[in-house]
């Protein structure tokens, strides 16, 4: 695919943010790193957080729940949650942290997944849960 320049005007000030945010960011590519965070913006002002997303909208994604060890017996009932199909479900225990975690790939109706963040959040001895919305396509690989 070839490319195309895209430029923008800022002040010396904002160049300078930018190269920090960059950077902070862990991308070492100015065009990779605004390229990113544009379609990321665009996709959020698209459909916004699931959050604030309607009950019926069926979604992608990948929920991420870091808890301890413990915990892993009552996370097991989240496998076969109505109104969720779980593809891929993988789990890691991380030694610096001491936490266990769980990668999950799923689809559903957001109401359900919401749900199921709830659930998983007010769960003992989880100490985090996040849903990562997948990009929303027409066209594409699968």
């Amino acid at each position: 695919m070839a490319s195309t320049i895209v430029s923008f005007s800022s002040t010396r000030e904002f160049a300078g943010e930018l190269d920090q945010l960059m950077q902070d960011s862990g991308y070492s590519n100015r065009s990779r790193f605004l390229r990113d965070a544009a379609i990321r913006y665009a996709e959020l002002m698209k459909l916004g957080d699931i959050s604030d997303m309607d009950d019926v909208l069926e979604v992608d994604g990948t929920m991420v729940v870091y808890y301890q060890h413990e915990a892993g017996k009552d996370l097991e009932r989240f496998r076969h949650m109505a109104g969720v199909h779980i593809h891929s479900y993988h789990h890691s225990c991380l030694r610096a942290s001491h936490t266990c975690v769980d990668t999950i790939q799923l689809n559903g109706r957001v109401g359900a997944i919401r749900q199921m963040t709830s659930e998983l959040k007010q769960t003992t001895d989880v100490d985090r849960v996040e849903f990562l919305v997948s990009p929303q396509r027409d066209k594409g690989c699968c």
